[in-house]
């Protein structure tokens, strides 16, 4: 065994930070990933001169200490974009989030009847004892009226998890949009303040370059550390372990497998796969519980448009049920440097399941099913499409079915057990988080390590005094001079 080393399964956004803060301290690490560049789930790619990521990858954060590593990290590349999003219901756009005003005056006048009545008498009902919210379904209706929550929120949530609203927890709404106030929706509508000062809402940060520079300027830093290794198109086959500890690990690049006796291991890798790799194997309660996890998958058409622009938004919500696909990106409105200037493109995403009829569909099947409402929304016509593409991720969101926290928990309090082990990362923990919370869980486990302390990695995200500045971030080169 090396006890020095720690071995990191994964590099995007939460292994990288895990090695990052590592490095800072002078531990070594190696990291196995199994595609050919780093960043998981927050990539960018290029296809023949457009960049894209692949989905929409805002920065945002309560964390102001993140701001300032990826500031040192990127300089004047990190660069400010105002926000514009909407929603496109039955042939209208309409903003995001939702504007009570603007669709009550935009709706045709029986539907936005519906929707005050149906808010009022929810809001009412809250002065009594209501129903229990057991689903997501139950949670958003209670907020918002059952005819907004129908056109707005239910039939998206649906797209995304395949899933009916009532077959979800309803932590997807607390955890996901938890800052989205009933009570500020209203004060929003009807009573504005006046010179409101922009926030990190209205405004966000973004590379110049797409969301993935910044795990590529990670990973520059990390590899040009003497002793840390990136092994690319690379992954685990084998997790050996005893005496409640990780002792061995073999991965394999297609070709060679080599091993890891690490003192540590940090992974990020779908923890339904993790259990699968232990040897011995888990008792069997333990598999039979990681085999009831799902993972919804990702497919993503991008097309190149022969336009210089397709909309002023940064991307689009299609919550109709009718519409095949969920949202669309135009990546040129996040920076100008994502497309040649008299051209534009679209990332246009389809929700679905590992190896179901979308996971197998060829790149011109979903082309023919998003030109109808591309054409109609104005956003693009056939004769204007140059190329198109194809991009699946089999891993992209746990799925929170009404029995997952529980299962997830059995799972996770097993692989507790190992002494030297660290789950991450959204897919590791099984946790819907942003891509700044899956970085802070990196940076956790790391200090857990080099500090021989538990940290919460679950609550990542909520302890702002884990992160004070200066002390888990590189500090800025010119601030040590």
């Amino acid at each position: 065994m090396d006890p020095d080393l720690v071995l990191i399964l994964g590099a995007g956004p939460a292994g990288l930070s895990a090695a990052f803060e590592l490095t800072r301290k002078d531990r070594r690490c190696a990291l196995v990933e199994k595609n050919s560049s780093v960043g998981g789930l927050s990539r960018t790619l290029c296809y023949d001169g457009f960049l894209t990521d692949t989905g929409p990858h805002r920065f945002f954060s309560q964390n102001s200490s993140l701001y300032g590593f990826i500031a040192g990290l990127l300089g004047d590349r990190w660069i400010q974009v105002e926000r514009l999003t909407r929603f496109y219901i039955n042939g209208r756009f309409y903003l995001y989030p939702v504007d009570l005003k603007e669709i009550l005056l935009r709706m045709e006048r029986g539907v936005s009847f519906k929707i005050a009545r149906d808010f009022i008498l929810e809001r009412a009902g809250k002065l009594f004892p209501g129903r229990p919210v057991i689903s997501f379904e139950d949670k958003v209706v209670s907020d918002f009226g059952r005819t907004l929550a129908e056109i707005v929120m239910l039939g998206y949530t649906e797209k995304i998890w395949g899933l009916p609203c009532s077959g979800i927890s309803p932590d997807w709404i607390t955890q996901r949009i938890k800052n989205l106030s009933v009570q500020e929706i209203i004060q929003n509508a009807f009573f504005p303040r006046k010179n409101r000062p922009k926030t990190l809402v209205d405004r966000f940060f973004y590379p110049d370059r797409g969301i993935g520079r910044i795990f590529e300027e990670m990973k520059e830093r990390v590899t040009a550390v003497d002793g840390n290794t990136l092994n690319l198109n690379s992954y685990p086959v084998k997790i050996a372990h005893g005496n409640n500890r990780i002792s061995e690990v073999l991965a394999s690049n297609g070709g060679r497998s080599f091993a890891f006796e690490p003192g540590y291991l940090i992974s990020s890798i779908p923890v339904t796969e993790f259990v699968e790799l232990l040897d011995p194997h888990p008792p069997g309660d333990i598999l039979r519980a990681a085999r009831s996890l799902r993972f919804r998958s990702h497919t993503a058409l991008f097309i190149t448009l022969d336009k210089p622009r397709a909309s002023n938004n940064q991307w689009i919500y299609f919550p109709d049920r009718g519409v095949a696909f969920g949202r669309v990106t135009e990546p040129k409105n996040w920076s100008a440097a994502m497309a040649p200037a008299d051209k534009t493109s679209l990332l246009i995403e389809f929700f679905c399941w590992h190896g179901d009829e979308v996971w197998n569909a060829a790149p011109e099947d979903l082309l023919e099913r998003a030109l109808p409402v591309l054409e109609k929304s104005g956003l693009a016509g056939k004769k204007e499409v140059m190329r198109y593409y194809v991009h699946r991720e089999k891993y992209a969101y746990p799925v929170y079915d009404l029995h997952y926290k529980r299962t997830a928990e059995t799972v996770k309090n097993y692989l507790g057990s190992f002494k030297n082990l660290r789950l991450i990362g959204r897919s590791g923990r099984f946790r819907y988080n942003n891509m700044d919370h899956a970085m802070e869980t990196g940076m956790l486990a790391a200090r857990s390590i080099l500090e021989d302390k538990q940290y919460d990695l679950e609550e990542a995200g909520s302890e702002q005094a884990y992160f004070e500045r200066g002390d888990v971030f590189l500090r800025q080169e010119a601030g040590d001079e």
